[in-house]
């Protein structure tokens, strides 16, 4: 009989947690409620002979699918019970399987949508579980879930243009590096015994390709070793929250890369911003969720503040442009929104404008990445050209002077 791990709340108040056998998931609850347990956590226990040889994550594409089919199954009046056994038996990725029976388990347990979404942190990101709820408190689930598919197209997208424009600078790259290593290693040594024997000396740029061949053949354990040590280091420092903030202003610092980070941070905070305060949300909840929706520690901080700063009665406008990371534009729409009471169409105004920015800027962007790469391959290969040229060179000019 399958085995549940279960975090519950006693009567009394105590917090327990132990292992529930049960055939599924909803009579596990069940069981844990007869004994006037209430239930804070409760999972699938795996033994380590237990190994899940396929994807256990939802991904962003099928996500997208998801949320589209489940709002038209709901405006056509069918119930979200019936809706999410028919996806699941339709879908053919595990994972969506996997995770929509789990949900109707929590259904028919007595849980609501958002909380058997919140169940699934790694399959469900922050803002769409914020938005879920506050739909389901609203009852506007399909309209809202239309919005989500529709984000998370625009997402998808972004994704795919960055990908696509990588493709080509990826291949150059590969090629560029073969290229240099068959030649290093296979035919400058040739030169160099060739020199040896004729008593001559290589010309400098040979000189200096075939000590760096040499270090690197040498010493190729040492440079793994440390590269992989700062990398280890560097992971565990951004996993702390002050070297993760370090290391997202850092990353707001490059050039081009940190304005279109930043473009697509405001563009996802107005965005769900106005999908909240449309579907009637308290604007500090809203702020809340809109805040825990982006992933860059500078944003939530600094929107944190903010967030302080609006509920102690500062408005939002300004408390956003105190924080100078969104643009005056910005300010500007959401003041105007605040005044004339259109907040939540201010915000879409804005948000549809950051979009077209930030395609503009991910273009930019992805079309100078191109050149760069090859510009940094074809020097690195010319220089390559340079020391066999010079080797040949020499070869030609000792031959004549014999």
């Amino acid at each position: 009989m399958p085995k549940f791990t279960y975090t519950a709340t006693a009567a009394d108040g105590s917090v327990s947690s132990g292992v529930q056998k049960a055939d599924t998931l909803a009579e596990a609850r069940l069981v844990l409620l007869e004994r006037q347990l209430w239930v804070s956590e409760l999972s699938p226990r795996k033994s380590a002979l237990d190994i899940d040889l396929t994807p256990r994550r939802i991904k962003r594409i099928d996500l997208m699918h998801l949320s589209r089919q489940l709002a038209a199954f709901l405006r056509a009046g069918i119930p979200i019970l019936d809706a999410l056994d028919t996806l699941a038996a339709e879908s053919d990725k595990p994972a969506v399987r996997s995770v929509l029976t789990s949900m109707g388990e929590d259904l028919r347990a007595g849980s609501t949508m958002a909380d058997a979404v919140d169940r699934h942190p790694n399959d469900f990101p922050p803002f769409f579980r914020g938005i879920l709820r506050s739909a389901e408190v609203t009852g506007r689930l399909d309209v809202v879930l239309d919005q989500l598919s529709v984000y998370l197209e625009r997402d998808v997208e972004a994704r795919r243009k960055i990908k696509s424009a990588l493709t080509y600078p990826a291949i150059v790259a590969v090629l560029a590096v073969v290229a240099v290593v068959v030649l290093s290693v296979f035919v400058l040594p040739k030169f160099e015994d060739f020199f040896t024997s004729l008593g001559a000396e290589l010309p400098l740029a040979t000189r200096i390709l075939l000590s760096t061949t040499q270090f690197l053949a040498r010493w190729w354990w040492l440079i793994i070793t440390l590269l992989g040590a700062v990398t280890a280091l560097g992971l565990v420092a951004v996993r702390t929250p002050g070297g993760k903030l370090t290391w997202h202003r850092l990353l707001l610092r490059v050039p081009l890369l940190g304005e279109t980070i930043r473009f697509a941070l405001i563009e996802r905070f107005t965005r769900v911003l106005a999908s909240m305060v449309g579907a009637g949300v308290p604007l500090p909840e809203a702020m809340r969720v809109a805040t825990e929706s982006l992933n860059n520690r500078v944003f939530t901080t600094a929107l944190g503040s903010a967030r302080t700063a609006m509920i102690e009665g500062a408005g939002l406008a300004q408390p956003l442009a105190a924080t100078h990371l969104f643009p005056g534009v910005a300010s500007q729409m959401i003041r105007v929104g605040e005044n004339t009471g259109t907040l939540d169409t201010q915000l879409e105004v804005a948000a549809t404008f950051y979009e077209r920015e930030l395609n503009y800027k991910i273009e930019k962007l992805t079309t100078l990445i191109e050149p760069i790469v090859v510009l940094v391959m074809g020097s690195i290969v010319g220089f390559v050209a340079i020391a066999l040229v010079s080797a040949m060179y020499g070869i030609f000019r000792t031959a004549n002077l014999s």
